[in-house]
């Protein structure tokens, strides 16, 4: 407190010459409209710089609450646009049966092998969230694997990267012509699509999509494109090196696929 005091009086003459500066520069502002409204402007322009900082450093801490957002809203949209499109391309008893055949459910990926022959992934939904086995995955760019198996918070993904465990069934999107899909387990944005007839137009860059053939994936889910292909001519098909459109070695927001008619359609294909 005595070295406050003894500021002041050293700087008394200095201290008086602010405090009436401060006073004229109200009195002129308060006294001309012209001076008032720069200050005015210029007050607005520093707070509205500072209000603005503040907001984007708040904005920087809320990302992952929007970004869950996001993934919620863009979970019940795919699940509008699958179910719509199922209706649009069926006839009137068709819609009745199928409408809303399809549930999404968003999840992220907490860890995710691809290096290995048969990798897995781990998601942060189970059986608390209503996922079982055998259920869909995808990310807005295409499939990613099976559901495994369940706990209660968290369950495990058969990836298409997965030699021993991953089959599915996919095509040309341009014609009828289905096989299934593997992986050789050599490179992470390759995967191999076999059991296409060779009297099938093949051309490389043509887009490989889901069947839609079986009770777990939706018709016409995106896989990549064909990047190179030959005939064997023994077995009268084709190998086909199919390059990705997911980076499977970089997924973090994933969706998971039930078909509420699943239970019914294995029951029928397996008496």
């Amino acid at each position: 407190m005595q070295q406050i005091i003894n500021f002041i009086i050293r700087n008394k003459n200095f201290l008086l010459f602010l405090l009436l500066f401060f006073i004229a520069i109200v009195f002129t502002i308060q006294s001309h409209s012209y001076h008032k409204s720069k200050f005015i402007n210029s007050a607005n322009f520093i707070s509205g710089g500072v209000y603005n900082s503040v907001n984007n450093i708040s904005e920087y801490f809320t990302l992952k609450s929007q970004n869950q957002l996001l993934s919620e809203e863009n979970n019940r949209l795919r699940e509008l646009l699958f179910n719509s499109n199922i209706n649009t391309n069926s006839n009137y008893l068709d819609s009745v049966l199928l409408e809303k055949s399809y549930t999404f459910f968003a999840a992220k990926v907490i860890k995710n092998s691809y290096s290995a022959t048969d990798n897995i992934l781990l998601i942060n939904k189970g059986k608390s969230d209503s996922i079982k086995q055998d259920f869909g995955v995808i990310t807005t760019q295409g499939i990613v694997g099976i559901v495994d198996k369940s706990s209660s918070r968290f369950s495990t993904v058969i990836s298409i990267l997965n030699t021993t465990n991953s089959s599915i069934s996919a095509g040309l999107k341009r014609t009828a012509h289905y096989g299934s899909l593997r992986w050789n387990g050599k490179n992470p944005e390759l995967v191999q699509l076999i059991d296409i007839p060779i009297n099938a137009k093949v051309n490389i860059g043509d887009t490989i999509v889901t069947s839609g053939q079986s009770s777990i994936f939706p018709k016409g889910i995106p896989i990549g494109v064909i990047q190179d292909f030959k005939n064997d001519v023994t077995e009268n098909f084709y190998d086909i090196n199919v390059k990705l459109f997911n980076d499977m070695t970089n997924l973090e927001h994933v969706y998971i696929i039930e078909n509420k008619n699943k239970e019914e359609i294995d029951n029928l294909l397996n008496e």
